[in-house]
C-alpha cells in the first residue's frame, strides 16, 4: 500500500471476535497501527504511547486500530493489562498484514523468520492512505506524540 490509495474494506475481527470495516469509521480519521506482538517491551511502549495520547488524538478526529498476527485472546489480555481504549485486530490469518505489505522476512541475530514490519497507516475520512510511518521511523516510546506532531 502506498500513500494514496484506498485502505481495504474489511480491516479483520478484532478482540471480541467483532469484524471490523473501514466504513465504520467514515468521516472519521484513522491511526491503524501494525506492530509484531502483544507484551513485548516495544510493541507495550509503543500501544501505552499511544493509549496516553489517545484523547488528544480524538480531539484531532482519529480513531486508533492496532493490529498483529496474535490471536484474540493474546489481544484481550493485552488490553486489559495496559488499559488499552482501542480496538485490536486479531489478524491470525494474515489477510491484513499481507494486503497493507507489512509482512515479511525479518532477521534478528542471524535467524530468518517471517514476522510483522511495525508500521503505522494516517487513513483519511475517505480510506485513503494519506501517511506512511515506516519501521525506522516509528518511536515507540514517543509515538502517539510523534503522530500529534505531524497531524
Amino acid at each position: 500500500m502506498n500513500i494514496g490509495d484506498k485502505a481495504p474494506e474489511v480491516l479483520g475481527m478484532n478482540e471480541n471476535g467483532e469484524e471490523i470495516r473501514l466504513s465504520q469509521y467514515k468521516g472519521k480519521k484513522l491511526v491503524l497501527y501494525f506492530y509484531p506482538k502483544d507484551n513485548t517491551s516495544g510493541c507495550t511502549a509503543e500501544a501505552c504511547s499511544l493509549r496516553d495520547n489517545y484523547a488528544e488524538l480524538r480531539k484531532q478526529g482519529y480513531e486508533v486500530i492496532g493490529v498483529s498476527v496474535d490471536d484474540a485472546a493474546s489481544h484481550r489480555k493485552f488490553i486489559d493489562k495496559h488499559g488499552l481504549p482501542f480496538p485490536l485486530i486479531a489478524d491470525t490469518d494474515k489477510k491484513l498484514v499481507e494486503a497493507m505489505g507489512v509482512w515479511g522476512e525479518k532477521s534478528m541475530y542471524g535467524r530468518k523468520y517471517m514476522g510483522t514490519f511495525r508500521t503505522t497507516f494516517l487513513i483519511d475520512e475517505e480510506g485513503i492512505i494519506e501517511r506512511i510511518y515506516l519501521p525506522k521511523e516509528i518511536k515507540t516510546k514517543t509515538h502517539g506524540e510523534q503522530l500529534l506532531g505531524n497531524i
